[in-house]
């Protein structure tokens, strides 16, 4: 769908997000369709940037009907790191389908902001873990790695294989 307003171009940094958050909601309400499409296949886009980072073709699978999710699928494949942002994309996708259905502008408006903010946060955290690969490797599971580095932080250099009698 397109619009007669002169909306911002997304950059590959997400940069034009903070444009697309500073518009009037009832100027987001109007072009909604068009910026969630935008916003849509910016995701897309960047998660094709990490695919072939890797040496992988971008497919057109989709998973629940949308490719985005087919796409963070591809990329989890063998670096699981990558399910970090497996939410952030399924927000992205829930946000799309609420401004679908919002009954009023203001609703349609908030829903955006929310997207906008989504994938701006997905563009962010695929950027970074192209800078540092270890980006998103950090959850419950992987304590150990955290308590070392609190520990080298803390100028201790504990032996975190040792157990307590």
């Amino acid at each position: 769908m397109t619009t007669d307003l002169a909306l911002p171009v997304i950059d590959p940094r997400g940069e034009a997000c903070d444009d697309l958050l500073a518009l009037d909601p009832a100027v987001l309400a109007q072009a909604r369709f068009a910026i969630i499409h935008d916003l849509v296949a910016f995701a897309e886009d960047r998660v094709s940037v990490w695919l072939m980072s890797k040496g992988k073709t971008p497919g057109d699978a989709e998973v629940e009907g949308f490719r985005l999710l087919g796409l963070h699928r591809q990329a989890a494949q063998g670096d699981a790191s990558f399910n970090a942002c497996r939410e952030t994309c399924r927000e992205l996708i829930y946000q799309t389908n609420m401004v679908k259905a919002a009954t009023d502008d203001a609703e349609a408006a908030r829903h955006v902001r929310l997207a906008i903010m989504v994938a701006r946060h997905l563009a962010l955290f695929i950027n970074g873990k192209l800078e540092v690969a270890g980006l998103g490797e950090f959850c419950c599971s992987a304590k150990g790695i955290r308590s070392e580095d609190a520990d080298r932080t803390q100028g201790h250099d504990f032996d975190t294989t040792m157990t307590t009698p």
